[in-house]
C-alpha cells in the first residue's frame, strides 16, 4: 500500500550495505519532523532482515513492509518526541 500524499519522504537504499542503510535511515529520521512517514527501499537478506529490527529496538514505528519483488519497501513513522 503505497500513500500518494506527498508527507511521505521516499529513501532509496537498494544497493546499500549493512550498517550503512540502518545509520542513513536513522540520520533521514532525525531530521524529519515528527509524525512524519519515511519510505525506505532495501535490498532481500540482510539489510531487511537488520534494518525493521534496529529501527524498532530505536523506538520507531514500522508500519508495514512490502515484498516488490527485486526490493523491500519499508514505511516507518519519525518518532513525536
Amino acid at each position: 500500500m503505497i500513500s500518494p500524499t506527498p508527507d511521505v519522504i521516499l529513501l532509496d537504499l537498494r544497493g546499500t550495505p549493512c550498517p550503512i542503510n540502518f545509520v542513513r535511515t536513522k540520520l533521514k529520521l532525525e531530521q524529519m519532523s515528527p509524525g512524519s512517514w519515511l519510505e525506505v527501499w532495501l535490498d532481500p537478506g540482510e539489510p531487511i532482515e537488520q534494518v525493521p529490527d534496529s529501527l524498532t529496538m530505536e523506538g520507531y514505528h514500522i508500519d508495514t513492509i512490502e515484498d516488490r519483488q527485486e526490493f523491500f519497501s519499508l514505511k516507518v513513522c519519525r518518532r513525536g518526541n
